[in-house]
């Protein structure tokens, strides 16, 4: 049987241990999985890429202190070349403001000597706003969705 916020989907390793401790709150054994010299590329934001566990430590601090009840949820995991963890997941919780916060995405794990030496971040806000696929292409393209223009 699986647990609720799907951890049990992982491989055992550094990958599965920081979301266990991301569940708990425990920040200091999240940052204990990730290399000093940990690589975070964010491709569709490059500027938010960043190097180092310090600022894992920062960036997971300000959000267990900003966002309370916030959980982790994984939905998915493979391993792939190289021994890559490959790992669907969200997040969810409720700001000190009272705003909700929902995020989606994929983040790919890379390994080195049982700690996450880096990762590809795709986790991004779920946007509930009623524009449908046809306004999305619209948008991206800026013609209608025979090519024309509107």
């Amino acid at each position: 049987m699986g647990t609720p916020n799907g951890v049990d989907r992982l491989p055992d390793g550094p990958v599965r241990r920081m979301f266990s401790a991301a569940q708990r709150r425990d920040l200091d054994a999240m940052v204990a999985e990730f290399a000093d010299d940990y690589v975070n590329i964010t491709p569709n934001h490059p500027a938010r890429s960043f190097t180092g566990s310090a600022q894992v430590r920062k960036n997971w601090s300000a959000l267990f202190a900003g966002i309370p009840d916030m959980t982790v949820t994984v939905l998915d995991s493979a391993t792939g070349t190289g021994g890559n963890v490959w790992v669907e997941w969200g997040s969810q919780g409720t700001r000190l403001d009272g705003g909700t916060v929902e995020q989606a995405g994929v983040a790919i794990f890379s390994l080195r000597n049982d700690r996450i030496a880096a990762v590809r971040f795709y986790l991004e806000p779920v946007e509930r706003d009623p524009a449908d696929v046809n306004a999305a292409v619209q948008a991206v393209t800026g013609a209608g969705m025979e090519g024309t223009r509107p």
